[in-house]
């Protein structure tokens, strides 16, 4: 058992918080990406009005969705002891949506469903988990700014609610 607990990647709760931004940025960046690339094969007006409309579902969906989620998630990371384990960056639960999800948009993805209306529910989660992730770097930047690696978030979560 002990040799077990030695194989646990652990890190500090502030590589968590980078990971998980960084997490939160790169799903979002790949769906925004494949949201663009069934956009940018359509007629030019109805691709801009198309990506406008994600825009602003997007902008819903952080301010309505992904940031209280994020911030929930951030609350969680700063409650979890100095070091632990790389993958508590996230709760089961949300490994388990995160699966559910990634199964959804695959069998999306291979349903007769036009890829341009795709395009707006990729480009909404998309948008909104990159525009969640900066939550995350706005905790970095305070950290690295004050020098407090202790992670007490309570300023910084009333601050951005």
């Amino acid at each position: 058992m002990m040799v077990l607990k030695n194989l646990r990647p652990a890190v500090t709760k502030f590589w968590l918080i980078v990971f998980s931004g960084l997490m939160w940025s790169g799903a979002g960046v790949v769906l925004c990406r494949l949201a663009y690339n069934w956009l940018v094969i359509i007629n030019k007006s109805m691709a801009i009005t198309l990506g406008l409309l994600s825009l602003g579902m997007a902008l819903a969906a952080y301010h309505f969705g992904f940031s209280k989620i994020a911030r929930k998630n951030i609350g969680r990371l700063c409650q979890l002891t100095e070091k632990t384990c790389l993958f508590a960056f996230q709760t089961w639960k949300g490994y388990l949506v995160i699966a559910v999800m990634m199964a959804l948009g695959a069998f999306m993805r291979s349903s007769p469903i036009p890829r341009p209306w795709l395009a707006i529910l990729y480009a909404t989660i998309g948008g909104a988990l990159l525009l969640a992730s900066f939550l995350y770097y706005s905790l970095l930047w305070q950290m690295l700014v004050r020098r407090d690696l202790s992670n007490d978030q309570n300023g910084f979560l009333k601050r951005v609610e």
